[in-house]
This record gives structure tokens, C-alpha cells and sequence, in this order.
């Protein structure tokens, strides 16, 4: 599985699909997972409230990851949205920009989440860094993308003289393969507990309760998420006819892979 069953991982937890999954990720592959939150003037705040739902779910899903839940911690910079004019600090109504960017891009964010990250994992001993960016399926913003992670990467160890390890295991992922990882992880029970207790939408709605989860369906948060269910769910039911079908009954090829 890995070769790191007996450190301490921190996650970047903020409650929405992608980090809840990343959690899983740790759990599965760490001794100890902490977590690590940012209130920083975000529209979609309520994604906050949700972690303690989350963290409370995941305890259930796995006996064996009950276990390995270390401390979650949530750090306010607030001066992130002060010098922001985002649709995700501000209300205003989600655009395309001038330059090719939807408007809900922060510039620098994950830039400063790595940096905080950084300096708490080093007061606290952990080298493993571990976010949810993704360049496959997403908005385009810069700071996701593989080459921005392994250069900040370097620039912290160099800063911190210490040796990090940022890991992204979404990176190459579109969103219906997350969601595979996350039935792959726990189950049906993580899928649902992302769906029901997990936060995606920009606008912050939890109201309406759609197949994918909550939210107001319309941002482009909540379209890319639904987008992702509809694919994941189409490939599950073709899956599974694949393996009832009489051809795959005797087949035992077919009996291995399922």
C-alpha cells in the first residue's frame, strides 16, 4: 500500500469532495492524519461547518481509521480576502475574466494554504503535506496545476530547510474517477457521507438535496461535482451489467475482476 504506515500526514481539509477524499486517502495510508482547515473570508464559508460532520462520519466508515484521526485545526487569514476581488470573497456574480480566469479564482490561495500547511506540519513534526489540487477536471486556476505544486514543493524545502513531501493524488483524476477513489477507500458509505455532509457549492446553498449532494446546481462548483456523479454512476451500471451479463457468467476472467 505504502511505506508510510508509521508517520503523521496533514491534509488540507476544507469539507468539500475533494479534500474529505483526500482524508480517506491518508487514512488509508498513514499512521496519524490531521487536519487542516482556513477561514479566509470565503463566500461558501458553511464548508467550515461541515468538517466536524465529516471528521464525526469518517469514524464510522472504517473502524481501523477511527483510530488514526489526529487533531483538526482551522487557521483564520483573513487578509486573503481583504486584497482579494473574487467571486469567493466578495458578492458579486460568477464571470469569466478578461485574462481566461472564472472570477472565483483567489490569486495565490493554495500558494499561502501550502505556506501556513508548511509552517504548522514543521512546528509539529510531520513531513507529509497533502491537497486536493487537480488540473484535469477544474476551472483552470493556476495554482492547481502539477508543475505550481512540485515548484512550491521545492521553494518550501529550501525555505524551511527541511525535507516535505506535497502530495496531490487527484491531480490526474476527472471528477467521476474521484468519486471512484472514494467508493474504492470506504465504500458506500464514504460516497454517501460525501454526498449528504461534504460542501461544494461557491454560493454556499445547502437547501436542495440533489443526487451528487447539496448545493445550488447552478455555479460552476456544483456543475463540475454533478458532471462527475452523473459520469461515475453511468460507469457503475455499466459495470455491473458487464458482470451479470451471461457472456461473464463462466468466464473466469471476468469472475476475477469483479
Amino acid at each position: 500500500m505504502s511505506n508510510h504506515s508509521h508517520e503523521t500526514a496533514l491534509v488540507l481539509f476544507s469539507g468539500g469532495q475533494d479534500s474529505t477524499t483526500c482524508f480517506a486517502w491518508a487514512l488509508d495510508r498513514f499512521a496519524r492524519v490531521e487536519a487542516l482547515g482556513f477561514d479566509y473570508g470565503q463566500r461558501h464559508a458553511i464548508e467550515l461547518a461541515c468538517r466536524e460532520r465529516l471528521l464525526e462520519g469518517i469514524r464510522s466508515v472504517r473502524p481501523d481509521w477511527a483510530g488514526k484521526l489526529g487533531e483538526s485545526h482551522t487557521l483564520a487569514i483573513p487578509t486573503l480576502a481583504d486584497i482579494s476581488d473574487t467571486a469567493l470573497t466578495r458578492d458579486v456574480a460568477i464571470a469569466m475574466g478578461a485574462d481566461g480566469l472564472p472570477n472565483t479564482f483567489v490569486p495565490g490561495r493554495n500558494l499561502v494554504f501550502l505556506t501556513f500547511a508548511a509552517g504548522l506540519a514543521y512546528r509539529r513534526g510531520i513531513r507529509h503535506i497533502i491537497g486536493g489540487m487537480c488540473e484535469t477536471d477544474y476551472s483552470g486556476y493556476p495554482d492547481c496545476r502539477d508543475e505550481t505544486i512540485k515548484a512550491m514543493n521545492a521553494a518550501l524545502n529550501l525555505g524551511m530547510a527541511t525535507e516535505f513531501q506535497l502530495h496531490t493524488p487527484l491531480m490526474w483524476l476527472d471528477k467521476a474517477a474521484t468519486w471512484k477513489l472514494a467508493h474504492d477507500l470506504g465504500g458506500a458509505g464514504l460516497v454517501d457521507l460525501i454526498r449528504d455532509h461534504s460542501h461544494t457549492c461557491y454560493l454556499g446553498e445547502r437547501g436542495a438535496r440533489h443526487d451528487w449532494g447539496h448545493g445550488c446546481g447552478a455555479c460552476p462548483a456544483c456543475e463540475l461535482r454533478a458532471k462527475g456523479w452523473r459520469e461515475y454512476a453511468a460507469r457503475e451500471k455499466s459495470a455491473a451489467r458487464s458482470s451479470s451479463s451471461p457472456a461473464n457468467a463462466g468466464d473466469p476472467v471476468s469472475q476475477r475482476r469483479h
